[in-house]
């Protein structure tokens, strides 16, 4: 079974995923153009817009954020490590190659991308981090 940080993490994590997941969906273009919506332009910096690319990064934050919600609804200790293990296999490429392409942002948005892209890997680790809670054998009388 799942201790409780280890479900907080999950949801909180899925829910961060949520609107990630659906302004592309909703708003390409939006996306494209505002996001993270208090920094705009972040996306827009990066390349010409394809509406394909970011319909396709909307449901995948979708997929993701419903795996890590259905993880903590599920309550294993295997499920939470799998949704963790997906986090990261998205969540390192991102951060990864956003170290390597943050030269043309002003400073703060620089340290805000790669300390926004680092969460998405030291979540999941974290999640990995935390221990199973130990089921107690029953008291035999």
């Amino acid at each position: 079974m799942q201790r409780t940080i280890t479900r907080v993490l999950l949801v909180v994590f899925g829910l961060a995923e949520v609107p990630v997941g659906l302004w592309p969906l909703i708003s390409p273009s939006g996306f494209y153009q505002q996001f993270p919506g208090f920094r705009a332009g972040w996306v827009a910096m990066d390349g010409p817009f394809n509406e394909h690319l970011l319909r396709d990064f909307g449901g995948l934050n979708l997929g993701l954020a419903a795996l890590l919600i259905g993880a903590a609804v599920i309550g294993t200790t295997t499920v939470a490590r799998l949704a963790a293990v997906s986090a990261l296999l998205f969540g390192v490429p991102h951060f990864v190659y956003h170290l390597g392409h943050v030269g043309h942002f002003p400073r703060i948005d620089q340290v805000l991308i790669v300390a926004t892209t680092g969460l998405g890997v030291l979540l999941p680790l974290a999640l990995l981090l935390v221990p199973a809670r130990r089921v107690s054998p029953p008291a035999t009388p």
